[in-house]
C-alpha cells in the first residue's frame, strides 16, 4: 500500500470521528419525551357515551 493510500484512509477515519462528535453536539440540543409516556385519549365522553350505549345494546 502506497503512503498515499495510508494517509487518505487515516484522514477518513478522522473526519468519521469528528463528523459523529459533531452530530452528537447538534443532537443533544433537543429535547425528547420520556419513553412509553401514555398518549391521552382525545375525547372521554364519547367513549364513556359509546360504552353505555353498548350496555344498553346488550341488555
Amino acid at each position: 500500500m502506497s503512503d498515499w493510500e495510508v494517509w487518505l484512509i487515516i484522514l477518513l477515519v478522522i473526519g468519521v470521528v469528528f463528523s459523529n462528535l459533531a452530530v452528537l453536539k447538534y443532537s443533544s440540543k433537543f429535547k425528547l419525551p420520556p419513553f412509553g409516556q401514555p398518549q391521552k385519549p382525545a375525547d372521554k365522553s364519547k367513549d364513556v357515551a359509546d360504552k353505555q350505549d353498548d350496555d344498553q345494546r346488550k341488555s
